[in-house]
This record gives structure tokens, C-alpha cells and sequence, in this order.
């Protein structure tokens, strides 16, 4: 029996011992049979790379491409070769309680668009910029936002945010949603957002002992370094457990950029 398992809609991800490998087909179409699902995957190692693309082999069935519905919202995507943390969940519910009506926002890590599409829909930004450097998730971003009729407010870029020319001082907030850390795109951020302060927030990981005090102090750290201000004390709150000793945490500040050049 596996420790644990997702279920993504239609698609199973389970993980299992290396040693029972002999056995995944007989363990996959039991699993497939007994919660009636049409596919079923195993994880065979970490998410990789700047990309975050997921290691996994599938023991039953064939189509991987599922629709989850969470809050209200739909994400349609390949569960082969996309992350879907249950973990985030609370996350991607919050993007859309944090946006305030009429807001610009941008999302540097979009992926299939965890935060731009509640912070569209749920939170009714007037416009969301959503970059992604992974053509499969950038494909499954713009699916996704007309499948949530927010395609009219949501601007779907396809590239690296480093090289991606971004109107600086030009957003309310800016969402850094990668790990192990967002921290070196905090200097890019503050530059983001609007001369009189808007908000960040910031992934990273903290020790697991003083989880949200190291990462708020990390990023408090990193904002002075980038030349801007923190308008009132930054917001860490726990987001999930993240492997042995440590914390994935998001940090909510309220910045204003440095002297512009």
C-alpha cells in the first residue's frame, strides 16, 4: 500500500517503493479499478530544474491530461509533466482574497496559473501579467484563463522574467511563487510595483524551528539590499512542510520602490 496519494481528477499519483517496481502494473490497474480513474502515475523523484517539471512514470491507463475544480475555479493541465501541490491549495485560494478589485498585478512563476487566474477571477484585477518560462505550463495558462473567462484581463507571457521587458512601477502587487526560493527576484519585484508601495509575496523556505521568522528576516534583508522600503512589518505565514527540517512559507510585504535611476 502506498503512503500516500493525489488525486487530480481523472489521474491517480501515487508513491511507491522502487523495490515493488516488478509489481506497478498489477498495483496500478487495482488502484485504477477500485476509485475509478482513468490513469494512474507514480512519482519516481523530486520536481527538477528551473522548470519544475515532475518525475513520473505511468503504471495504468493513458491519458494523463485531467481537470481539477477548486473554489470555483478550473485547471485543466497534464499531471505527467505539471506539478498540482494539494499543499498550495490554501494558496491559490488566498491569490484571489488578497487582489483587490481593479488592481494590476503580476505573476513572475504564472505555471498553468496558480495565482493570476483567482487573482482575475476571485480577486477582479483589472489586469493580471502572468509569465512563464515552461511552454507546456504557458500553454495550459492561456487554456486555463479562457477556460475561467478571464482571458480579457489576463496577459499570458511566454518567456524567462528576467528577459521579459515588465513597465516598472506599474503594478499593486507581484506574486514570487517558486521554490526553494523567490528571494533573488525580490530586487525585480520592488522595482515592479508602484511608487507609493504595493505588495509582494515572496515563496521561499524556512528552518523548520524558526521557520517564519528566518524567511521574514531573509526577505526583509533582501528588500532593503534591492534599495526599497518596507512600509509596515512583513507578513510570513506558513504555507506546508517541505522535507526534513524544513518550511515552505510565503512572506506578504508592503514595499516601495528605491530611488529610480
Amino acid at each position: 500500500m502506498p503512503a500516500g496519494y493525489q488525486r487530480l481528477g481523472s489521474v491517480l499519483v501515487l508513491r511507491l517503493p522502487a523495490a515493488l517496481r516488478p509489481h506497478f502494473g498489477v498495483i496500478g490497474e487495482a488502484w485504477r479499478a477500485e476509485l475509478g480513474v482513468e490513469t494512474v502515475l507514480v512519482r519516481t523523484g523530486p520536481v527538477e530544474g528551473e522548470l519544475r517539471s515532475p518525475s513520473a512514470i505511468r503504471i495504468a491507463g493513458t491519458a494523463t491530461e485531467t481537470e481539477v475544480v477548486e473554489h470555483g475555479v478550473r485547471w485543466r493541465f497534464d499531471a505527467a509533466r505539471i506539478m498540482f501541490a494539494a499543499g498550495n491549495k490554501r494558496e491559490r485560494v488566498r491569490a484571489g482574497e488578497l487582489t483587490r478589485p481593479g488592481e494590476v498585478v503580476a505573476d513572475l512563476f504564472a505555471g498553468i496559473g496558480y495565482f493570476a487566474i483567482p487573482a482575475a477571477r476571485a480577486g477582479r484585477a483589472a489586469r493580471v501579467v502572468a509569465v512563464e518560462k515552461n511552454p507546456i505550463a504557458y500553454r495550459y495558462l492561456v487554456d486555463n484563463a479562457a477556460l475561467n473567462d478571464v482571458a480579457d484581463r489576463l496577459d499570458a507571457i511566454e518567456g524567462d522574467n528576467r528577459a521579459i521587458d515588465l513597465p516598472r512601477g506599474a503594478f499593486d502587487r507581484v506574486f514570487l511563487g517558486y521554490l526553494p526560493t523567490a528571494v533573488p527576484w525580490i530586487a525585480r519585484a520592488t522595482d515592479l510595483v508602484r511608487p507609493e508601495g504595493g505588495w509582494i509575496h515572496v515563496h521561499t523556505l524556512g528552518e523548520a524551528r524558526a521557520a517564519l521568522a528566518s524567511a521574514a528576516s531573509e526577505v526583509d534583508r533582501a528588500i532593503r539590499a534591492s534599495g526599497g522600503r518596507l512600509l509596515e512589518p512583513s507578513r510570513p505565514r506558513e504555507v506546508k512542510p517541505y522535507g526534513p527540517g524544513r518550511t515552505h512559507v510565503v512572506v506578504d510585504a508592503r514595499v516601495a520602490p528605491g530611488p529610480r535611476a
